[in-house]
């Protein structure tokens, strides 16, 4: 029998993704019995808003889990790496959105409009992981794509805001543009160069190739939402000074030969996808419009006369909404409606 409500945990409560859940939760009614926020220590004992009531945050432990249906994690890999098996055991089902279990092969990776029917196989891990914010805009793009014409390579470069490393990188941008307007000196913590007003093509750590690990990330995870594992996609990410919403500059080659148009068209009825493509009116996806919005803005199309069949896009999309917040919900409703 269904329950008419579910206890929900969020794991980084306090977090900038933690805030977006809340929100979100709210927005889309989801049926919540008990909230229940959860943070370290130091963030522990503040009073957050939810539906018009005053909730305490309480400390992270062993014993956060009893009685809760769904735990929605934002906290780091390493907390999901101790507490998420925790939840699970105490009958929770856990949406990561930590990279820790995303490439694990019996742990379900998940973008709703593009393959919720893995979200069927949670169990028994008990755990769906949210994939990467850059990767989750990328693919609810090209999924029509790849239906209709079968795509052969991707080669994408991100232009990710502060706000993807957090509240306070995005801190660190306001206080360096004030800085270098008062002729002050700058505070670098959060990111090895100055963020404002510059861009840095170094997000994570890199590896032996010269790659970073956000760009690895974004090309392994790709393929496993696609379904196709050895699909050609090639990355590059950077860091760029605005505060929220990452944009994507994409090309793609495909099997068949699709025009400018026929993409448009896909598009315009994608799920998950606003069109956003009228150049000679000076529309096209944004950042600033991007923010706070659940959709995925796609815009500037147009086919790549260097190859048979290419074409280029430009995605923007709400990075702490659509990357994170927002998709763990989507899943969490699909979870209530067909599984628990």
């Amino acid at each position: 029998m269904k329950k008419e409500k579910y206890n929900v945990a969020v794991v980084g409560a306090t977090g900038a993704v933690g805030e977006q859940i809340r929100e979100v939760l709210e927005d889309r009614l989801f049926p919540v019995g008990e909230l229940r926020l959860l943070a370290s220590e130091r963030s522990a004992g503040q009073f957050l808003e939810f539906r018009d009531q005053r909730i305490r945050v309480e400390i992270l432990n062993e014993d956060s889990f009893e009685n809760i249906d769904i735990g929605l994690f934002s906290a780091g890999g390493s907390v999901s790496d101790r507490f998420a098996p925790l939840a699970v055991a105490a009958g929770s089902v856990v949406v990561d959105n930590t990279s820790r279990f995303r490439m694990e092969p019996d742990v379900p990776l998940v973008v709703p409009e593009v393959n919720a029917h893995e979200i069927a196989r949670y169990k028994p891990g008990g755990i769906i992981a949210n994939p990467n914010c850059s990767t989750i805009q990328l693919v609810v793009a090209l999924k029509p794509i790849h239906d209709a014409a079968r795509i052969k390579r991707v080669v994408v470069s991100t232009y990710q805001s502060v706000s993807g490393a957090g509240r306070r990188a995005m801190e660190e941008l306001g206080q360096q543009a004030v800085a270098l307007f008062n002729g002050k000196e700058l505070v670098k913590e959060k990111f090895p160069h100055q963020i404002a007003f510059n861009c840095i093509p170094h997000i994570d750590t890199f590896d032996e190739r010269g790659y970073t690990k956000e760009e690895t990330k974004m090309i392994q995870e790709t393929r496993k939402i696609l379904g196709e594992p050895s699909l050609p996609v090639t990355a590059t990410a950077v860091r760029v000074p605005v505060f929220c919403g990452h944009s994507e500059s994409v090309n793609i080659e495909t099997e068949r030969k699709l025009t400018a148009a026929e993409v448009k068209a896909i598009l315009r009825e994608a799920p998950g996808v606003l069109l956003c493509d009228e150049p000679e009116n000076n529309v096209y996806p944004m950042a600033i419009d991007a923010v706070g919005t659940d959709a995925t803005l796609v815009g500037t199309i147009r086919e790549d006369d260097s190859v048979p069949n290419g074409i280029n896009l430009w995605i923007v999309a709400d990075n702490l909404r659509k990357g994170a917040a927002l998709n763990a919900v989507q899943i969490a409703e699909i979870l209530i409606r067909d599984y628990l």
